[in-house]
């Protein structure tokens, strides 16, 4: 009998897929590319909500009871840290704490989570009315941060931020709120998460 995979994912909006079906999200996309690919996945577990920061994802975490052990975990969380001026400091501390305890629920295989970079929403049209140029750069300390502790602990990086970039003259990688990327943008993360995931499992 062929074993059956699990994938966790923990995050803020940009894991649950806001404004669009579940099913266009990133974990569900990269599930359904890893079954076409003859891969038993269930349906991946999700805990993200729209909006959350490092801090209340951890809240969350420390509540939740979760299965003994995952095949593999995605951590995407900090948009939100940026967005409300939280100290970058503060962000690296909160996100080490997150990632140590990525790796416990992927039955500590560091190689088995995926740290995805914080998209850049500078581009949308949400924030055509906002400090563009602050927003950016922000985002980029941000993912320095989460790259440079992707590293130290060895875990798998996927940089999507040059990507969501192709936003600002492709209005099909949005969402209908203007914010948040589309099914079509998404579908570019969730290659890249089944392609590692397929290649760990070959």
């Amino acid at each position: 009998m062929q074993q059956l995979y699990s994938f966790l994912a923990l995050g803020d909006s940009y894991t649950i897929g806001e404004a669009l079906p579940l099913s266009e999200s990133f974990p569900y996309q990269a599930v359904q590319m890893l079954r076409k690919k003859g891969l038993d996945f269930a349906a991946p577990e999700i805990i993200a909500k729209t909006g959350w920061t490092t801090d209340e994802l951890q809240n969350s975490i420390s509540k939740y009871k979760f299965q003994p052990r995952y095949d593999f975990v995605s951590l995407l969380i900090g948009v939100n840290n940026q967005y409300r001026g939280r100290e970058a400091m503060s962000y690296k501390m909160e996100f080490e704490k997150l990632m140590k305890r990525s790796i416990s629920l992927a039955n500590e295989k560091p190689s088995h989570v995926f740290v995805i970079s914080i998209p850049d929403y500078s581009v949308t049209p949400f924030a055509s009315a906002m400090d563009i140029e602050k927003i950016a750069r922000e985002i980029d300390i941000f993912n320095n941060i989460n790259k440079a502790v992707s590293i130290q602990y060895k875990t798998q990086y996927i940089d999507i931020t040059p990507g969501s970039k192709e936003a600002a003259n492709d209005e099909a990688l949005v969402a209908p709120d203007k914010l948040h990327p589309s099914s079509k943008e998404y579908k570019k993360w969730a290659l890249k998460v089944s392609g590692k995931i397929a290649r760990l499992l070959k």
